[in-house]
């Protein structure tokens, strides 16, 4: 997340994983070597592209490597979330802001939620409820980050709480996307991606609920 700590429209997350060694090391190797914080946003679009696609080749793959595209899947939207990490570390911690960071911190976050959600509703084909289920959740997931947002816009604190934000929805569809792996290789039926896209749309419902209740109650008191 690339941001600016006096910015109203893109404060930071709070995330454990910055204090982590690695993180912070993976950042400093990133501003040495000259790489800018608004690339690494662009590039988590591209990583989003990898579970999209792994997602939507899956009904048309048969055998050993059905599972394998699940395990791509998984991988690729860690990655995402990996350059969501750092780009908001460059921006801060390297001190690597820029006056565009608020709109690359947004923007390319939209667009990877959007392409890897309703990807994940056609891994299980199109003659299901899959890519409605995809389409939704990817709907609802930009619902609960369009609430944040507007909290800001009306100068009141932006929330980041769950119980589907986004580092959240991308953990319900990894672990999905793990045992969708398990159960091609099993030959079971495909159930895991359906529920995990189930439980992103009733959570993301649920959390887009709070912020908005947060910011009214915020409304109210000033």
């Amino acid at each position: 997340m690339t941001t600016a700590s006096d910015s109203l429209i893109a404060p930071r997350r709070a995330l454990a994983t910055r204090n982590t060694t690695v993180a912070r090391w993976l950042a400093r190797s990133l501003a040495a070597r000259g790489v800018r914080p608004n690339t690494v946003s662009l590039c988590s679009v591209v990583f989003a592209g990898v579970p999209a696609a792994a997602f939507g080749t899956s009904p048309y793959v048969s055998g050993r490597w059905r599972p394998v595209l699940f395990l791509v899947a998984a991988a690729g939207i860690q990655l995402r979330l990996l350059c969501n990490l750092l780009d908001g570390m460059l921006a801060v911690e390297e001190g690597l802001k820029s006056a565009t960071g608020d709109i690359f911190n947004e923007v390319p976050d939209r667009v990877a939620d959007v392409i890897i959600l309703a990807g994940a509703g056609y891994s299980a084909g199109l003659a299901g409820p899959g890519p409605i289920l995809g389409w939704v959740a990817a709907l609802t997931a930009v619902f609960t980050a369009y609430v944040r947002v507007f909290g800001g816009s009306l100068g009141l604190r932006q929330h980041f709480s769950g119980p589907m934000a986004k580092q959240h929805r991308m953990f319900t569809l990894t672990l999905a996307a793990l045992l969708a792996a398990l159960e091609a290789s099993l030959g079971l039926p495909p159930r895991a991606i359906t529920a995990g896209l189930t439980i992103v749309i009733l959570g993301s419902g649920w959390t887009a609920a709070r912020r908005v209740r947060r910011i009214v109650r915020e409304a109210q008191a000033r």
